[in-house]
This record gives structure tokens, C-alpha cells and sequence, in this order.
């Protein structure tokens, strides 16, 4: 599982994520969503021990990133929105590389599923440096799931592929939380995230604007009427920025108001 607690980062006077928290639990899909600058890639790499809080703690699987990192490490997948893979190895040995560092069983048996899975069979023997963007992100997302982590962290997993490859990536994160695994993704497909998605984190400029289910935050916006089954994410989505932006407005109005009275009173 994943836990945020109270999660600030700031960038001198500039505050990318203020007081965050979430739980993430095993068997569910969980979504970070924003716009960009939101504070989604600032969160996952605080989760994957690449950005320290400035205030605040995340723990994987149990571990603090911080405080037990190789533990906390060890339990999961990470599935960057840029992965950087050595060019100058073939899938087949960078796959095998991470197989010996995970002490998966049967490696190359899976290997040989996952390439197969993906439609890299032919590809398998190939020195990475010549893949397409959409083929090294396959790659990337094999390396995440091959050794079956119990955790799994993605950002942005959907950049380059195809269409039938985005519909298998999306169907194996709901099938790795369907046994028992905790996901936890950012994207900006919003539909994607509708579809696969069990909880969402809807974040503007580091501050949540809406967390919960769909039909929480249907609830919330008072959306739920609309379509079949209620509003669309991306109506809600939109439907929290303007509230949000709606309130700045009036509390810079309120202000500006303050200031005049007090300097006519003057």
C-alpha cells in the first residue's frame, strides 16, 4: 500500500505540493490528476525516492522512501513518463538485468511472454538505442511488472503507444490491483482514468481541489445528474478547476475591497 502524510515540497518561496495526504490501498487503482504543474510528477517522485519532502512523510509497502529506502524501494515497479533505458543493450539482457537484481524465477520464459505480449518477439534482439519512443515505453513497463512488484507506480504511462497498446497497458494495471496489488498512476487521459481508476486525487498548483470515487466527486460538484451514469470525469475535472477558481476570484475581490475601505477610512 501507499501512504502521504501531510506531503509539502517547496522550491524556495515556490510551493509545488502543500500538505498532502492520501492512502492508497492493495487492490485498488488509485489516480493523481491535474493540470500540468499540478504537482502529480513532484508527488510520484517523492514516492519513488528521487524527490525529498520538505515536510511531511511517504511510505511504500509499509517503509519510509526516506528512512528505509531499500526496503521501501524493493516494493515496487516505477514506470517514469521518461524512461531511460541503456541503449547500447537489447531488451532481451536489459530485461535479463533486472531479473537477476529482482531474483525473478523463470526469467526468461517470462521475458519471452512479456516481449510476445507486447509484439517485441522480433525485436527482443535488437540494441534498445533503435526502438521507437512507444517501443521503449513497452519495454519500460515490462521491466516495472517483471518481477511482480506489490506495488506499482506509474507516471504517465500511456505517452507513445499505440491504441492497442494503451488498451493492454490499461488492462494490466486493472488485472495487477485485481490480485491484490496497489496502483497508483498519474495521467492526462481523463477517460483512461475514468475507466480504470477506483479513487482519484484531483490537485491544481499542489493543492487537492477533490479526492474519493467517481461518485464522490460527482457528489461534490453536484454533477451527478448528468449522462447515464453520471457526469464525466472530464466535467468534473473541469467543474473543480472553476470552483477553485471561482473562489480566488472572490477572495481577491474581498481583499481588494478591504484595502479600499481601509484607505477611504484613512
Amino acid at each position: 500500500m501507499i501512504e502521504v502524510s501531510g506531503y509539502t515540497k517547496r522550491y524556495g518561496r515556490h510551493e509545488a505540493v502543500s500538505n498532502l495526504s492520501f492512502t492508497v490501498q492493495p487492490g485498488a487503482v488509485f489516480g493523481l490528476l491535474g493540470s500540468n504543474g499540478a504537482g502529480k510528477t513532484t508527488t510520484i517522485r517523492a514516492l519513488v525516492g528521487l524527490t525529498r519532502p520538505t515536510s511531511g512523510t511517504v511510505r511504500v509497502a509499509g517503509f519510509d522512501v526516506w528512512k528505509d529506502p531499500l526496503k521501501a524501494k524493493a516494493a515496487f515497479g516505477y514506470i517514469p513518463d521518461r524512461p531511460y533505458l541503456y541503449g547500447k543493450l537489447t531488451a532481451r539482457e536489459l530485461l535479463r538485468f533486472v531479473a537477476q537484481l529482482y531474483k525473478v524465477g523463470g526469467a526468461d520464459a517470462e521475458i519471452d511472454r512479456w516481449l510476445e505480449f507486447f509484439r517485441l518477439t522480433d525485436f527482443g534482439n535488437e540494441l534498445i538505442e533503435t526502438y521507437s519512443h512507444g517501443m521503449r515505453q513497452k519495454v519500460a513497463i515490462v521491466a516495472a511488472l517483471l518481477p511482480d512488484p506489490p506495488v506499482l507506480i506509474v507516471d504517465e504511462p500511456m505517452v507513445g503507444l499505440d491504441p492497442h497498446a494503451a488498451r493492454q497497458v490499461r488492462d494490466l494495471f486493472r488485472a495487477h490491483a485485481d490480485r491484490g496489488r496497489t496502483v497508483l498512476l498519474t495521467t492526462h487521459s481523463l477517460p483512461v482514468a475514468e475507466a480504470v481508476c477506483d479513487r482519484l486525487v484531483v490537485l491544481d498548483r499542489g493543492k487537492v481541489l477533490g479526492e474519493g470515487s467517481m461518485d464522490d466527486l460527482r457528489a461534490r460538484t453536484g454533477t451527478e445528474a448528468g449522462g447515464v451514469h453520471g457526469d464525466s470525469l472530464e466535467r468534473i475535472f473541469f467543474r473543480l478547476i472553476e470552483e477553485e477558481q471561482a473562489g480566488e476570484q472572490a477572495g481577491a475581490q474581498a481583499h481588494d475591497g478591504s484595502q479600499t475601505g481601509a484607505a477611504e477610512r484613512a
